[in-house]
């Protein structure tokens, strides 16, 4: 399997993410959003920070699950109820990015919604990678 992430020039140059990801020779996953619930169901942190690393962990942790690893990620979008927060921790946001998931980004997306499924959460993260 091959992963080729591509960042053209003609576009603005990528900050945490990539402009495209070609997978070749894989399977593919597909996984669910994922918001900051411990094994118990409950949301864990009051921060869009703390919820972010927890909510990247489960989606690292449902992936490893698949047989998958942080390269594997070809698309993620990212939910969260406060698009003006997210871009004020970004710079923390990709600290904790790439402390869990590595330097290699996968196509992303981040969109504001008015709520999440759990009233408490702040942020959901979805996706789908490809395996070798």
């Amino acid at each position: 399997m091959t992963v080729e992430r591509v960042n053209p020039s003609e576009l603005s140059p990528p900050t945490g993410f990539s402009h495209a990801v070609v997978a070749t020779g894989g399977r593919i996953v597909f996984l669910a959003g994922q918001t900051a619930l411990d094994p118990d169901g409950k949301v864990l942190g009051d921060t869009l920070l703390e919820q972010f690393e927890q909510a990247l962990g489960n989606l690292l942790t449902a992936l490893r699950a698949a047989g998958g690893t942080p390269d594997c990620l070809a698309r993620v979008t990212v939910y969260t109820t406060d698009v003006a927060g997210y871009r004020r921790h970004a710079p923390d946001l990709g600290r904790v990015w790439r402390r869990l998931a590595g330097r290699d980004y996968p196509a992303m997306a981040v969109v504001e919604v008015v709520r999440l499924w759990d009233d408490r959460a702040t942020v959901e993260l979805d996706g789908f990678a490809v395996l070798p």
